[in-house]
């Protein structure tokens, strides 16, 4: 006897359809899988027979193929144990063979039959709306996530008894509420960092102003304890709230990392440590997981220390700073991944830190803020459109009670127009110096670069 179902895996942050087939033949009482499975995938086998035996599903003494198609695309990780069970109780006999035949199953079993919650049920839901599935059976854990995806019932189970109520026509799918009512309950926008804490620096607080309008990558280089950190945090709360498309992609990709079951109101902001090697930002390993670069897209990422990351990893950068994806090419699959997101990046200007200060306490030799600053190619710092100098506050300043413009009044006042409408008609690369002296020049995609003066980004004024 034969049983199918439909099952999914994920590959980066988009999910496969799978159609599991399982036959039950005459002969020793075996269990034969086919279809590229990974270890997790073959363990699986093991958990579901002992979860159907603990449900009351006992499988029958008889060999059993269990074949995964298509058979060129590799099979991993624990969601499909959910579909395997099906396949297996309707080759049985045990559900109906006829039943819901468009319906995908996800979910991770363990022994006693209970169901578990499995990453990137986002993106499962839009496969299956996709591949014109009528409903998705998930556990109850991943619901909220799946009903973020609107033209698909969603049907949560705890456990595999739950399956009788499939059998029987008791379940209901769940009722759902929009993501643009979810986001209209978001926090408000005081319980996130201030723009007002920010004591001084009003070249970089503009600076921030002007990254958040555009869409801008901003570095900032100044000492130690300047305040470059508290700035780039303040950066998400000048953003405008995350539209209903880009609150659905963000938690796409955060659910698909496993670091979400919910949606995502917020823009995220990432502030890897500056070890982390070009795999970790990129993205990869078994499934094709998203990195830091794909995990802060519409969002900011924020490199501090910037001199300190590995030269590989800096340089993976380029390409996604441009187009806005990465496409992530290994052994075993090519996927692409979203990577649209503000960098903000802050170093020092020389070893030590101090060099430039009013106190000169900067010790390092000329030779040595050379090679500190050489550890950034002319290519990376090309891509940042304003280099921002960030010099020690005066005490005077700090101890100040005076507090500049909040976020909330900057995010009224400067709607972010967004990176895609600036490349499109050419981005404007701001050069600052401490007195907020601009020096601007044209760059247009398909002419070339085009200067209105003799600023080459390359050249920063570090001093």
């Amino acid at each position: 006897m034969l049983g199918r179902a439909i099952g999914a895996v994920l590959l980066g942050v988009e999910a496969r359809l799978v159609e599991v087939e399982v036959d039950l033949t005459g002969g020793l009482p075996t269990i034969a899988a086919v279809g590229l499975l990974d270890p997790a995938v073959r363990e699986g086998i093991d958990r579901v027979r002992s979860a159907l035996r603990h449900a009351g599903f006992p499988l029958p003494s008889r060999r059993i193929v269990i074949n995964l198609a298509p058979a060129e695309l590799p099979k991993h990780g624990a969601g499909l144990d959910l579909p395997i069970a099906v396949a297996l109780l309707r080759a049985a006999g045990s559900l109906d063979r006829g039943a819901c035949p468009r319906v995908l199953y996800l979910g991770e079993l363990a022994l006693d039959g209970s169901v578990r919650p499995v990453r990137g049920a986002v993106s499962a839901a839009l496969a299956a709306r996709a591949g014109a599935c009528a409903a998705i059976v998930l556990p109850l854990e991943n619901a909220g996530e799946a009903l973020l995806v609107e033209g698909l019932d969603v049907i949560a189970v705890r456990s595999l008894g739950d399956l009788l109520r499939l059998r029987d026509g008791a379940a209901a799918p769940i009722e759902r509420r929009s993501t643009a009512e979810l986001l209209a309950r978001e926090e408000p926008p005081g319980s996130m960092p201030d723009l007002a804490d920010v004591r001084g620096q009003s070249s970089a607080r503009r600076a921030i102003e002007i990254a958040a309008a555009g869409g801008h990558h901003v570095l900032l280089c100044g000492p130690p304890g300047s305040g470059k950190t508290l700035l780039a945090q303040r950066l998400p709360g000048v953003l405008p709230p995350l539209e209903p498309r880009e609150a659905l992609e963000v938690t796409r990709i955060h659910s698909a990392a496993g670091l979400t079951r919910n949606l995502v109101c917020r823009r995220p902001f990432r502030a890897p440590h500056h070890g982390i090697s070009a795999a970790g930002l990129t993205g990869g390993g078994r499934g094709m997981r998203p990195g830091e670069l794909s995990l802060a897209t519409h969002g900011v990422l924020y490199l501090d220390e910037l001199t300190e990351f590995r030269r590989d990893a800096l340089e993976a950068m380029r390409q996604p700073l441009e187009d806005g994806a990465i496409r992530v090419s290994r052994v075993h699959g090519t996927v692409e991944l979203p990577a649209e997101f503000t960098l903000v990046a802050s170093m020092n200007p020389c070893p030590c830190g101090f060099h430039g200060g009013p106190l000169g306490r900067c010790s390092c030799s000329t030779t040595a803020i050379e090679r500190y600053r050489a550890r950034l190619s002319g290519p990376l710092l090309d891509r940042f459109d304003l280099v921002i100098p960030v010099p020690a506050v005066e005490l005077a300043a700090l101890g100040s009670r005076a507090r500049g413009e909040s976020s909330q009044d900057v995010r009224s006042a400067s709607p972010r127009r967004g990176r895609a409408s600036a490349s499109a008609s050419g981005r404007r690369v701001l050069r600052a110096t401490p007195g907020w002296t601009r020096r601007c020049s044209i760059v247009t995609p398909r002419s070339g670069r085009r200067r209105e003066d003799c600023c080459s980004p390359r050249r920063i004024d570090w001093d």
